[in-house]
């Protein structure tokens, strides 16, 4: 103890006499700065009385732009026929956009997150891309939704929940604060229990028809008469239900952009609506 006190005062007194011999005494470490958070994403105000808000484009006459979506889709019950060989991920599909440089937003549920944990990492850290919920069981959150089975009410928003871990888990970096409903099913009732969850619904304007369609040239044609400035399609990212899918964005994308289209995520036509307010 009296040797390390010696040490201090012998430290203190050099400081002294340099500064007296007006010589600056040697700089301390700088404190490295503390970086800044992300910035948090774009999203819509709550509507009347709290409710989700539900997006379903963006502005017409900001530009021309589409966004193109695609649900990886996968129920909680479907484990067994993964297990079996059937493929509900789509890595060529992936790896089209890429080499297409085209943007887009992942609908993904949590359950195709524990299927997939290396696509879904994969896909969450490629900046070209943004990983949105798209719950976590693909339960419907109404009755009567295409035959889906139904979250309980109570389970709606743990549903949600359930799914943003299922991401982290997969190591999915910052899912974005976006939630499509299965089957697009929606009432009050859901908006009302997904509000405290801070997500914006997001619909679609234009509907792809690739579910279990085997012509590309289908797809296409639909896609391509439905697109408007602000467009947001709804495609997508299963092998054994959408098996067209690749093929039609292979002509949809260099089309698009023919006619002057350029690509962008949902993320940017929800900030362009946030702008225009």
């Amino acid at each position: 103890m009296i040797t390390l006190l010696r040490r201090a005062l012998a430290v203190c007194a050099l400081g002294t006499a340099l500064a007296a011999c007006g010589i600056a005494p040697p700089p301390q470490a700088a404190t490295p700065p503390v970086p800044a958070p992300p910035p948090r994403p774009p999203t819509l105000a709550p509507g009347p009385a709290g409710l989700t808000p539900v997006f379903e484009h963006g502005p017409r006459t900001r530009g021309r732009t589409v966004a193109l979506t695609f649900d990886a889709d996968m129920t909680a019950g479907q484990g067994a026929r993964a297990a079996a060989g059937e493929r509900f991920d789509h890595p060529r599909l992936i790896s089209t956009l890429r080499a297409l440089k085209v943007p887009a937003t992942v609908f993904m549920t949590g359950r195709w997150a524990e299927e997939y944990p290396d696509q879904a990492r994969s896909i969450g850290r490629d900046p070209l891309f943004e990983v949105a919920n798209h719950s976590y069981s693909h339960y419907a959150y109404t009755r009567d939704c295409h035959g889906l089975p139904t979250v309980p009410e109570e389970g709606k928003r743990s549903d949600v929940e359930r799914a943003y871990a299922a991401f982290r888990k997969a190591g999915v970096r910052d899912p974005m604060p976006y939630f499509r409903f299965p089957g697009g099913c929606y009432d009050r009732r859901a908006l009302k229990a997904l509000a405290p969850a801070g997500v914006t619904a997001v619909q679609w304007d234009v509907v792809g028809g690739d579910a279990f369609e085997t012509d590309p040239d289908v797809i296409v044609r639909q896609v391509l008469d439905g697109v408007r400035p602000g467009s947001v399609v709804v495609l997508h990212c299963t092998r054994s239900a959408a098996p067209a899918t690749e093929r039609a964005v292979r002509t949809i994308v260099p089309e698009l952009r023919r006619r002057g289209f350029g690509f962008v995520k949902v993320s940017e036509l929800i900030g362009a609506v946030g702008e225009r307010r």
